[in-house]
């Protein structure tokens, strides 16, 4: 009698290494997505690594040790041979003296007033205009973002002369308003804040549109919500610019009336001569500490606004 042959591939016995039967069926894909949590990297490339990351930290962490350090010591300290890695005797009288001596509250006043309502300028203006030139249409608009992105490729320091003489001739020589409104231009802010609102759903701007939702209302309703990420790290950045911000402030100010904190450490080394470091050192441990302590509490946020849409899936 012949045998009888079928193609039922349910009869057939698995194949060794298949899918077992009753288990979900798992894609290539899925199967990449559970083992990218692993590491495969030889353990010769992770103590490379290490050795690298140790390297770098150290770099970063060594110049800054001796600052703090040397703002706690004595002149002769400071020069002593061989070098000392822990101040004795410990001299905190150090940051006193610049408090008290150098100027300081007036610079700290003047970075603080200055910071701020630099960073409002450019934090409202950029927001603005970027959400102009990603939502509205209007005639060049093409032409006028060209325009933008032109003016983040032309040094600051090549309109020195000019900003310098108009604001001199304004009679802003030493003043709040001369140093502040130089330097509010916009353009990397419209920049970053352009290509992030491009980057949102069409479809939750199409809906608000078809609810109705005014200009204003899409902006603080619908947009800024979806955006803290990118525009905190646009206010970090921003921020840290201008509160570092040295050589415009020293050009347009003669006296501590509207000198920052970066031309009352110039100042402060003048005065001190270049034999005592320590009060210079006190100065710049506190000028550096307030934004060390900003960024701590927002690098969260600006991590996340400069990676926003580098990763899609």
């Amino acid at each position: 009698m012949a045998t009888k042959f079928t193609n039922n591939a349910d009869d057939l016995p698995p194949v060794p290494g298949s899918q077992a039967e009753g288990e979900p069926v798992i894609s290539e894909a899925q199967r990449k997505r559970k083992n990218e949590g692993v590491d495969h990297s030889s353990p010769a490339m992770k103590i490379v690594g290490y050795i690298a990351l140790v390297l770098t930290v150290l770099i970063i962490l060594v110049p800054l040790y001796f600052i703090v350090i040397t703002s706690f010591k004595t002149m002769q300290d400071v020069f002593s041979d061989p070098i000392t890695f822990w101040p004795h005797p410990f001299v905190p009288e150090n940051y006193a003296r610049v408090w008290e001596t150098s100027g300081f509250p007036n610079y700290l006043r003047n970075s603080l007033g200055i910071t701020l309502i630099l960073t409002v300028i450019k934090v409202v203006l950029g927001v603005l205009s970027a959400y102009a030139f990603a939502f509205l249409r209007f005639p060049g608009r093409n032409l006028l973002f060209l325009l933008v992105i032109a003016a983040l490729m032309v040094p600051n320091q090549i309109t020195i002369i000019s900003n310098y003489a108009l604001a001199a001739s304004l009679g802003w020589r030493d003043t709040w308003q001369g140093v502040i409104i130089p330097l509010a231009g916009v353009a990397f802010g419209c920049f970053l804040m352009r290509n992030h609102f491009q980057s949102l759903p069409t479809e939750i701007m199409e809906a608000a549109d078809m609810d109705g939702a005014n200009f204003f209302t899409k902006l603080f309703r619908v947009v800024l919500p979806m955006s803290w990420p990118t525009l905190s790290a646009f206010t970090l950045i921003t921020v840290v610019n201008e509160w570092n911000e040295y050589l415009w402030p020293f050009l347009i100010t003669d006296t501590p009336a509207a000198a920052t904190l970066p031309v009352g450490l110039t100042r402060l080394q003048d005065a001190e001569g270049l034999t005592n470091w320590a009060p210079v050192m006190a100065g710049t441990v506190l000028s550096t500490l307030p934004m060390i302590i900003v960024f701590l509490l927002l690098q969260k946020q600006m991590i996340k606004g400069l990676t926003a849409g580098a990763v899609k899936g």
